[in-house]
């Protein structure tokens, strides 16, 4: 296809940083976009000039002017809305975390997989060129065989029980909102986990503030990792090899540069700007895959979006906290 036409599910604080990066997406054009209420949508269509504005999500989900479903809601909603947009054979990008738990991510999965459309999680830090380099500098060798992943992500939030960030049945929390940054870089350079250890500390709500998980990967890699919404912090983070270490500029979820340190050798600084904010190399690798008739990302697969979600379960689970998923349309 020529031009792939996304629409936009939810209209909150993500889909309205994201929007205004459509602009950089090659082959890529915005075309609609969903809230449950019509004066949402129709307030976000005006200021992101969006043609098609709908009150409820099915209307979007259905349209024969959407290729691309992008899904933009709390985690819990994930999967109810993956569902229906890949049985209407719509291909989704679907924010992290991709759901509330394991079983749901299965299931959108399974179905993408059964239906054969294209499906992904919205890590936008995997598509980042910063981040490309990184990997580049680890696949050539450059830093030796990795050893462990090490990083922290604090990012202080006044505490408010209504917010979704700290509402329960929402997913919020720590973990799955700040953790998935972190998990998924760690899985990303050293692969599946063997062992799983988390401690947390708590809101008087009950959902976690912030949380450290200590992971053994499969290879013998060790990640140690930090996070949490009750501070503020430097979000650093190193990959380490036998010969060297890379630092990923904080803050390290949206970096512009990286620094390959090798023994013996002076430092090389490796400077590589985003497009936008940053979203936009995502939703290109998606226009991209979906053009040419993918039905997954090689920089994202499915496989590795399982392994976060496995392992941020077992946080949760660690933590006292078994989050469910949410029925968006009744039924």
């Amino acid at each position: 296809m020529s031009t792939v036409r996304w629409g936009i599910v939810g209209t909150g604080a993500i889909a309205d940083a994201v929007a205004g990066d459509f602009q950089f997406v090659p082959g890529g054009d915005l075309v609609a976009v969903a809230s449950r209420r019509q004066a949402h949508a129709d307030a976000f269509a005006d200021k992101h000039r969006v043609p098609i504005a709908y009150g409820d999500y099915r209307s979007l989900i259905e349209s024969p002017d959407v290729d691309v479903v992008y899904i933009a809601t709390p985690h819990p909603h994930h999967r109810d809305i993956a569902l229906a947009a890949i049985d209407a054979g719509k291909a989704v990008l679907v924010e992290k975390a991709f759901t509330a738990t394991l079983a749901g991510a299965e299931e959108v999965v399974e179905a993408a997989q059964s239906k054969g459309v294209f499906a992904m999680e919205a890590m936008w830090t995997r598509f980042l060129p910063a981040v490309a380099a990184a990997r580049e500098v680890v696949a050539w060798g450059r830093i030796g065989d990795v050893l462990a992943v090490q990083g922290d992500l604090y990012a202080y939030r006044d505490y408010d029980p209504t917010h979704r960030l700290f509402d329960p049945a929402l997913g919020g929390g720590a973990i799955l909102d700040l953790g998935v940054y972190l998990v998924n870089f760690a899985q990303a350079f050293l692969g599946s986990a063997c062992s799983i250890d988390s401690k947390a500390r708590f809101h008087p709500n009950g959902v976690e503030s912030a949380a450290t998980v200590s992971i053994s990967h499969v290879g013998g890699g060790l990640s140690s990792l930090a996070f949490g919404l009750d501070g503020p912090g430097p979000a650093r983070l190193i990959i380490v090899g036998t010969k060297g270490w890379v630092e990923v500029e904080p803050r390290f979820h949206h970096p512009a540069v990286i620094t390959v340190n090798r023994s013996g050798v002076l430092p090389r600084i490796i400077e590589a700007k985003p497009s936008g904010r940053g979203y936009s190399h995502e939703f290109a690798e998606v226009t991209k895959r979906v053009s040419e008739g993918m039905t997954e990302s090689p920089t994202m697969p499915l496989s590795d979006t399982l392994e976060v979600m496995r392992i941020l379960e077992e946080c949760l689970h660690q933590a006292g906290r078994y989050p469910e998923e949410a029925s968006v349309f009744g039924g």
